[in-house]
C-alpha cells in the first residue's frame, strides 16, 4: 500500500497549487500514516469496528488520488427545503460553494489556512491521512458578539466521477466571545464504496455557543470517519446531535476539552440501522477545570446483521472539582443477529464530583407490543410506535425548535 500512497500523493501534489514547504509538511504526515497504517482491532479504540478490515472487505484497493483541480456541478435538488440557511457545498471532497448571504458580511471572516501547519496533539493515523491529502483548508471566524441569523448547512456529496476513492476534507471554526453558530452536516452521497475522512476543529471563546447536528440518513455504500475536536473557554456551550443511519460504515468521534469554568458539552446520538451496517460513536469529554458539565445520551435501534458501538469516556482532571458528568447508552436489538457494544469509562482524579454512566440493551418488550395490539394496532404498528418513543427521547434533547422539527421529519418521528 505504501507505494500506491506515495504514487498517488505525488500525483496530487503535481496538480496542487501549494509551495514546496507545504508539500514537505504534507509529506511528513504521509510518512506518519504509512508508518501507522489504517487503525485495526489491535488498538483499543478500534476493537469493535476494525476500519482496516472493513475497507479491505467493502472496497478492496482504495485509490488515494483525487483530482481536486476539476470543478463539479452542484445538484441543487439535494438542498434542504423549508429552512432558510447558509451553505458550504463539498462535492467529491472539493469545496464548490461558500454562501453566507443571510449574514452580516462584516461579522464573518473566511480565510485560507493551507499555509499553516496543523497543530493537534492527538495520535490518530486517519488525521495524518487527512492532513496529507486534504485539498484546501478554510477557517470560518465568527466575530465577537455575533450570532448567525440562519443555520449553516454543510453539504457532503459525491457523484459518479469517483469510486473506491479516499476523500479527505477539513474545516476550522473559531467562535469569538459571545458568538453563536448552528451547523448542520448533511450527507447526500450518491456513489458507492468511497472512504470519506472528515476533520473539524472548533475553538469556542468565552460565552460562545456551538450547535452541531450531523445527519447521515440516506442509504449509501460509502464508509465514513468524522472527527470533531472542540476546545471550550469559560461559560461556553457545545451541543452535538448525531443521526447515524445511512452509510454502510460510519464512525463519529468527538474529543471535547472543557478548558474554561462553567463550560458545558452535550452529546446526543441515534443509531437507526437496517441491515448489514456498522456504525460507532466514540466520545471523550475532558473536564480540565472546576465547575464544568457534560451530558451524553446515545440510543440504538439495530436491524438484521447490523452492529453499533458506543465508546464514551469522561475524564476529570485533579483540578476539576465540582464536575457534573452523565453518560447513558441504550439499544434495542430487532434481530438475534444484531449486535450492540458499549464501553463506558470514567477516569476521575478529583474528589468533589458527580459522575455516572450506564448502558443497557435488549429486544422490544413483547408485553408492551401485546398491550398496544389489544388497543387496535397491528404487530408492525405496535413495534413502530415503541421504537418511535424510544428514539424521540433523544431528539427532544435538541434545543433549537426549528432544527428539531426538521430532524423529526427526516427520521419520520411523530409526537
Amino acid at each position: 500500500m505504501s507505494n500506491q500512497l506515495k504514487s498517488d500523493f505525488n500525483k496530487v501534489m503535481k496538480i496542487s497549487k501549494i509551495s514546496e514547504d507545504e508539500i514537505l509538511v504534507k509529506k511528513n504526515y504521509l510518512n506518519k500514516f504509512i508508518d501507522s497504517g489504517f487503525p485495526n482491532r489491535k488498538q483499543e479504540d478500534w476493537k469493535f469496528l476494525d476500519i482496516s478490515q472493513i475497507i479491505k472487505k467493502n472496497i478492496g484497493n482504495l485509490n488515494f488520488f483525487n483530482d481536486y483541480s476539476k470543478s463539479n456541478k452542484i445538484d441543487t435538488s439535494v438542498f434542504v427545503d423549508g429552512l432558510e440557511h447558509n451553505k458550504i457545498v463539498f462535492i467529491n471532497g472539493r469545496i464548490e460553494k461558500i454562501d453566507f448571504n443571510y449574514e452580516d458580511q462584516n461579522k464573518i471572516e473566511i480565510s485560507d489556512e493551507n499555509k499553516k501547519e496543523i497543530s493537534f496533539d492527538y495520535k490518530n493515523s486517519l488525521i495524518d491521512l487527512n492532513s496529507a491529502f486534504t485539498n484546501r483548508v478554510f477557517k470560518i471566524f465568527i466575530k465577537k458578539g455575533y450570532s448567525l441569523k440562519k443555520p449553516l448547512i454543510i453539504y457532503h456529496s459525491t457523484d459518479n466521477k469517483i469510486k473506491t476513492t479516499n476523500i479527505n476534507l477539513r474545516l476550522d471554526f473559531e467562535l469569538s466571545e459571545n458568538s453563536c453558530l448552528k451547523l448542520i452536516d448533511f450527507f447526500t452521497n450518491k456513489t458507492a464504496k468511497n472512504f470519506i475522512n472528515i476533520f473539524y476543529n472548533f475553538n469556542l471563546g468565552k460565552d460562545a455557543i456551538l450547535k452541531n447536528y450531523k445527519i447521515d440518513k440516506y442509504k449509501n455504500d460509502n464508509l465514513k470517519y468524522s472527527f470533531n475536536n472542540i476546545e471550550q473557554d469559560n461559560n461556553s456551550i457545545s451541543e452535538t446531535f448525531i443521526l447515524s443511519a445511512g452509510s454502510d460504515y460510519l464512525k463519529n468521534e468527538i474529543n471535547c476539552n472543557l478548558n474554561g469554568e462553567y463550560s458545558s458539552a452535550f452529546i446526543n446520538g441515534v443509531f437507526s440501522l437496517k441491515e448489514n451496517q456498522q456504525h460507532e460513536i466514540k466520545t471523550t469529554i475532558n473536564h480540565l477545570v472546576e465547575n464544568t458539565k457534560s451530558y451524553q445520551l446515545i440510543k440504538s435501534v439495530l436491524g438484521k446483521n447490523s452492529k453499533s458501538a458506543y465508546q464514551g469516556k469522561i475524564f476529570v482532571n485533579s483540578k476539576a472539582q465540582k464536575t457534573d458528568g452523565y453518560q447513558l447508552s441504550k439499544a434495542i436489538l430487532l434481530d438475534e443477529t444484531s449486535e450492540f457494544n458499549a464501553k463506558p469509562e470514567l477516569e476521575i482524579y478529583a474528589d468533589d464530583v458527580k459522575c455516572s454512566h450506564g448502558s443497557a440493551s435488549g429486544s422490544l418488550n413483547e408485553d408492551s407490543i401485546f398491550y398496544l395490539m389489544s388497543r387496535g394496532l397491528n404487530y408492525q404498528q405496535s413495534k413502530e410506535l415503541l421504537i418511535n418513543g424510544f428514539l424521540l427521547d433523544v431528539v427532544e434533547k435538541i434545543t433549537d425548535p426549528e432544527i428539531k422539527n426538521l430532524i423529526k421529519n427526516i427520521i419520520g418521528l411523530k409526537e
